[in-house]
C-alpha cells in the first residue's frame, strides 16, 4: 500500500515551520499512544506512521530531501535509510520520550550542550562620569575553559567514549505511563562521555575557576538600574558550548550638589535675606561649569527656575534635560545685638503694611476667618 504523504499525516501544510510540526506532531502522538488506546492495532498502525512523518519532517536535511524526491528518497537505501527499518519492533515508550525530547531540547545519541551561565557585576559610578561616559577595568570570577585539556576534560593521551548509560546525551529519561521525567546521568554527571584519564587541571570537567580582567566602556547617559551586556564574557559552557554572557549592572552615586530624576538634574541654592528681598545675581554650578542666575526682587525660598538644557543627554540619544534650581532663603543666625536691633527697625517698619508681606497676610486672615466660622 501506497506511503501517505507525510505533510498529510501530520495534518499540516508544506510550508509549516518548526514549532507548527512539533506541535502538531505532539497533539496526534498522544492521541494515538498504546498506552492510551490499549492495543488497538489502528492506533498503533497510526501512531507508527505520525512517529515515520515526524522523523523526517523535523530534520531540516531529511525534509529538504523528502521535498524533492518524495518516499523514494528513503527507499532501497537512499538518503536517510535505516531511520524507519525499526519501527515494527520498537518500543513504543522510547518513541513516545524520544517526542518530549526533541520538543524540549533533548535528542538521543546526541551529547548535551549547556550554554554557560550568565554572570553579573554591580559598579558604581559617580555622576560626572555617568553623564559624560567612561572606560572602567574590572575583574570577575568566572569559570573559563581550561587550557590544559582545551575543553575537552581529558589529558592528551587519554581514551574518551560516549556514555553507554545515556548514549552521550548527559540525561536519561524514564516513562511511567503517559508521563515522562528526564534527570541527569548518574553515571557521567551530565558529561555524556567516559574519560579514561581526566585532565589533571580540571578534573574532568572541561573548566576551571579563573580571574578575568575586563575594560568596560560605559556609554554617555546612563542610569542606576541600567545595565550593559558582555556577550560571552559569561562563565564557559559544559562540553564546548558557548559562554554565557556578562551583565554589568549600573550603580550612580549620591552628588553632594545635584539629584538626578531622568534627564533632569535637581539642585538647591541658598541665598541670603537681602538678596532675596533686594534681588541680584548669582553664580551657579552646572555639569559644564558656572552659570549666571539672575533673582527677582522679592524672591520666596521654595521659588524654581530652570535652566534649560543644562541636565542630561539620556543613553540612548534625544535632547538634554534641564538643571532646575530651587531657591532656599537663609535665614541669619548667630547675631550681635547691632544686627538685632536693625531687624527690629526692619520689623516695625514693616507692620501694617501687607503689600511688604502679602503670603503672610492673606494667611492671617483665612486663620481669622476660619475661627469665626467655628463659634457661629
Amino acid at each position: 500500500m501506497a506511503k501517505r504523504d507525510y505533510y498529510e499525516v501530520l495534518g499540516i501544510q508544506k510550508g509549516a515551520d518548526e514549532k507548527e510540526i512539533k506541535r502538531a506532531y505532539k497533539r496526534l502522538a498522544m492521541k494515538y499512544h498504546p498506552d492510551r488506546t490499549k492495543g488497538d492495532k489502528e492506533s498503533e498502525e497510526k501512531f507508527k506512521e505520525i512517529n515515520e512523518a515526524y522523523e523526517v519532517l523535523a530534520d531540516k536535511e531529511k525534509r529538504t530531501t523528502y521535498d524533492q524526491f518524495g518516499h523514494a528518497a528513503f527507499e532501497n537505501g537512499g538518503a536517510g535509510a535505516g531511520g524507519f527499518g525499526g519501527f515494527s519492533g520498537a518500543d513504543f515508550g522510547d518513541i513516545f520520550g524520544d517526542m518530549f525530547g526533541d520538543i524540549f531540547g533533548g535528542g538521543r545519541g546526541r551529547q548535551r550542550v549547556v550554554r554557560g551561565e550568565d554572570l553579573r557585576y554591580d559598579i558604581e559610578i559617580t555622576l560626572e562620569e555617568a553623564v559624560r561616559g567612561t572606560k572602567k577595568d574590572i575583574q570577575i570570577n568566572t569559570l573559563a575553559q581550561c587550557e590544559h585539556c582545551h575543553g575537552s576534560g581529558a589529558e592528551k593521551d587519554s581514551k574518551v567514549e560516549t556514555c553507554a548509560t545515556c548514549h552521550g546525551t548527559g540525561r536519561i529519561r524514564q516513562q511511567r505511563g503517559f508521563f515522562v521525567t528526564e534527570a541527569t546521568c548518574p553515571h557521567c554527571n551530565g558529561s555524556g562521555k567516559k574519560i579514561e584519564k581526566p585532565c589533571k587541571k580540571c578534573h574532568g570537567d572541561g573548566r576551571v575557576h579563573k580571574k578575568k580582567n575586563l575594560s568596560v566602556t560605559i556609554p554617555a547617559g546612563v542610569d542606576t538600574g541600567n545595565q550593559l551586556r558582555l556577550s560571552g564574557e559569561g562563565a564557559a559552557g559544559e562540553n564546548g558550548a558557548p559562554a554565557g554572557d556578562l551583565y554589568v549592572v549600573i550603580h550612580v552615586k549620591e552628588h553632594h550638589i545635584f539629584e538626578r530624576d531622568g534627564s533632569n538634574l535637581y539642585c538647591e541654592v541658598p541665598i541670603s535675606f537681602t538678596m532675596a528681598a533686594l534681588g541680584g545675581e548669582i553664580e551657579v554650578p552646572t555639569l559644564d561649569g558656572r552659570v549666571k542666575l539672575k533673582i527677582p526682587e522679592g524672591t520666596q525660598t521654595g521659588k524654581l527656575f530652570r535652566m534649560r538644557g543644562k541636565g542630561i543627554t539620556a543613553a540612548r540619544g534625544g535632547y538634554a534635560g534641564d538643571l532646575i534650581c530651587k531657591i532656599i532663603v537663609e535665614t541669619p543666625i548667630s547675631l550681635n545685638e547691632e544686627q538685632k536691633e536693625l531687624l527690629r527697625k526692619l520689623e516695625e517698619s514693616l507692620a501694617g503694611h501687607s503689600q511688604h508681606r502679602p503670603k503672610s497676610a492673606g494667611f492671617f486672615d483665612g486663620v481669622k476667618k476660619f475661627f469665626d466660622n467655628l463659634g457661629k
